[in-house]
């Protein structure tokens, strides 16, 4: 006897919950899975930040030298006998010490740094401060992380329209003169963006200056939204067109080789032979199976640029978190560089998380328990 329709219509909606369920599994591991790679990433971090604990003892002598004058030019310690100054010094060290708890042994206070860190508890800056002042870590990443994604966002999603664009141009016109240039010029892009970075400077803001060598924005800055906004502009001027020199053609050579590879399978013979128009064929047939590949490249390169951030913000003096971090390295502030690569390794972890999830949801050959049909 045949099911009824009646009977037959939940059948779909239960493959579609346990679709669901399979979905939010696979993407709880990958949480997980990312959480301690994070994790062990920033201990890593904290350990070399500390030399292994022989910071410490840089510190130490950096609290004893910062009581010991504090005592001297203080006038009301002047009359005190040597004694008696020296034990002051000797309470006020302690008492830093039991402070920043340089009396406990450095494992202790890595697993305790480990922990604070990762709930993104960051705690006070040693030497370093924000714009307006503030010595918690937490206001300087927060005033620094806008200008970091702002530019890096702006020239990934340029990079990425461009490159899309110009790859599907490509495959259309394989042989050309402009097919060969941009095969000739794909190793161009092993040159960091920062490399780049450098000539632009000396052509665009020495050699002929028409756009600012370095900064966020003019000083002072100018009044107006409609101002303010276009003088950032000007000055994202030479980073965006050194990032985007260094990842236009490898990004360009790669996409236009999956669509060459793509637009010679059967069925988009098939579809050329029924006669559909050509905008069709490559949106539905060729454009849609290369996605995940596509996303793939995009993501590995956005993961690249993420990494190159600290000299190329450095070579332009641009406010973000790049700099931040090298002027940390530079203060010794602990405190502001562990926070700095705990912001990075989330950016990184989201990156990828992002990337794996579009993966499952795009290839419909990948399960999402990780095996394939």
């Amino acid at each position: 006897m045949n099911p009824s329709p009646q009977s037959a219509a939940p059948v779909p909606r239960r493959a579609w919950l346990g679709d669901l369920k399979r979905f939010a599994a696979f993407a709880g591991l990958r949480l997980v899975a990312l959480f301690l790679t994070v994790m062990v990433g920033v201990y890593l971090a904290i350990l070399i930040a500390n030399m292994g604990g022989q910071v410490d003892e840089l510190r130490l002598v950096q609290i004893r030298s910062a009581a010991a004058e504090a005592v001297r030019e203080d006038p009301a310690f002047r009359d005190l006998i040597p004694e008696e100054r020296n034990a002051l010094i000797q309470q006020r060290v302690q008492l830093e010490i039991e402070r920043l708890r340089l009396d406990q042994p450095f494992i202790i206070r890595s697993f305790d740094y480990l922990y604070q860190a990762m709930r993104l508890n960051l705690g006070r800056a040693e030497h370093m401060h924000s714009d307006s002042g503030a010595r918690e870590v937490r206001a300087i990443i927060v005033e620094r992380l806008p200008a970091t994604l702002l530019l890096f966002g702006t020239a990934n999603l340029l990079v990425f329209g461009v490159s899309i664009f110009a790859a599907l141009h490509l495959s259309r016109r394989y042989g050309s003169a402009l097919d060969r240039a941009v095969i000739g010029l794909a190793p161009t892009s092993a040159a960091p963006a920062w490399f780049y970075g450098i000539f632009l400077i000396l052509i665009f803001a020495f050699l002929a200056p028409i756009l600012p060598s370095g900064g966020m924005v003019s000083s002072p800055p100018p009044e107006g939204r409609l101002a303010y906004g276009l003088d950032v502009l000007r000055h994202m001027a030479l980073p965006l067109a050194a990032m985007f020199l260094s990842a236009i053609f490898i990004s360009i050579y790669s996409w236009r080789t999956f669509f060459l590879i793509h637009s010679s399978e059967d069925y988009v013979e098939m579809a050329r032979a029924k006669g559909l128009p050509s905008r069709l064929i490559e949106r539905r047939y060729i454009l849609r199976p290369t996605l995940a590949p596509i996303i793939t490249s995009f993501a590995l390169m956005l993961i690249g640029l993420w990494g190159g951030a600290i000299i190329l913000e450095q070579v332009f003096n641009w406010p973000g978190l790049g700099t931040l971090m090298f002027r940390a390295i530079g203060h010794r502030d602990m405190p502001v560089i562990i926070a700095s690569v705990v912001i990075f390794a989330y950016l990184l972890a989201l990156t990828v998380f992002i990337l794996d999830i579009l993966y499952a949801i795009l290839d419909p050959r990948v399960r999402v328990t990780g095996g394939r049909r």
